[in-house]
């Protein structure tokens, strides 16, 4: 290791008769990155049965049908039994490592300006698995609940996507009618009871509902509050008035207006979302041992996955083009 000298004029701003002047900082540290999105916080958080996480979904009733009618005088029953089937999502880890450099937190220390950092630094890495997780509760991109195919979930948009249900709005038809017309379309199902609880889409698409209400229709949405301080339009239809909620991870191709922009939006029943964890539901924080280095190194790990129940009934995607 070479030793080297340096000279305070790369430190200070100015050197002159009667005055030095160095760089002093603001003491807290600009900071409005996004840490969290909603949909996390509304779908249920359930512990996991194993690796993978199983549970049976029935998918009819022991129905008799019209072999149930028959004569008082002579009855026959006829034999049912439920359709029950077994379902299983794999788990899957996301990690973080950071690592504090001794001498650099001992200096830190002693010059008290930024003494926060390091409680700051490990509250961040958190939030950065936090925000790792919401993305890829909609986006991961594994193709199979059965077999994975990557290390990443099966996101919430794949498994609707599997599941069958998707609708295209073409560029000069009404946006509003065709949501409030996919949830007629749910609500009127005579196989389950489906009552969808949200719509999820981008803020883009969102905003280009509020112009088509206004415009067409002179509307102004009423809003309501979904979770701590945050207030969405709701949208009136039959099963309800539906927050539509703005979830910055649900991304759009294209130029909206060009006719080529494709965004998507998503009709979600939330209870029957769930998210299987292992060990704890928020990420946890390990402290290895100290290595020859003497560095501080902190690991942060979450265990779960997402899993849609119902995805071919109780969900629905809706590709918007405009």
């Amino acid at each position: 290791m070479n030793a080297t000298f340096a000279d305070i004029h790369a430190a200070a701003d100015f050197i002159g008769p009667g005055a030095v002047e160095v760089p002093l900082y603001q003491t807290e540290i600009f900071d409005i990155c996004r840490r969290s999105s909603p949909f996390g916080q509304r779908i249920k958080q359930v512990p996991a049965t194993g690796h993978p996480s199983r549970f049976f979904e029935e998918t009819a009733l022991p129905n008799p049908g019209a072999a149930g009618f028959v004569n008082p005088r002579s009855i026959v029953a006829p034999v049912v039994s439920p359709t029950r089937v077994e379902r299983s999502v794999p788990l899957k880890a996301i990690v973080s490592q950071i690592n504090y450099n001794l001498f650099d937190i001992e200096l830190g220390n002693q010059q008290q300006q930024f003494a926060y950092l390091q409680a700051k630094d490990l509250v961040d890495t958190v939030s950065g698995v936090m925000v790792t997780h919401d993305v890829a509760l909609w986006n991961g991109n594994d193709t199979s609940l059965s077999s994975s195919t990557t290390t990443q979930y099966m996101g919430v948009i794949n498994q609707i996507a599997a599941g069958g249900n998707s609708i295209t709005i073409g560029t000069t038809a009404s946006i509003v009618d065709g949501l409030k017309s996919t949830v007629a379309q749910m609500v009127a199902s005579n196989g389950y009871h489906v009552r969808p609880t949200a719509i999820y889409a981008n803020p883009v698409l969102l905003d280009l509902i509020d112009r088509e209400m206004k415009s067409e229709f002179n509307v102004v949405l009423n809003t309501d509050q979904i979770t701590g301080g945050f207030r969405v339009k709701m949208l009136a239809t039959q099963a309800g008035d539906l927050p539509l909620i703005p979830d910055w991870s649900l991304s759009y191709t294209g130029t909206p207006g060009s006719g080529t922009a494709v965004l998507p939006a998503y009709i979600v029943t939330e209870d029957l979302i769930e998210y299987h964890w292992l060990g704890d539901p928020t990420p946890r924080i390990f402290q290895l041992g100290v290595p020859g280095s003497l560095a501080q190194q902190y690991v942060a790990v979450k265990f779960g996955a997402p899993v849609v129940k119902g995805a071919n009934y109780a969900h629905y995607q809706v590709l918007v083009d405009r």
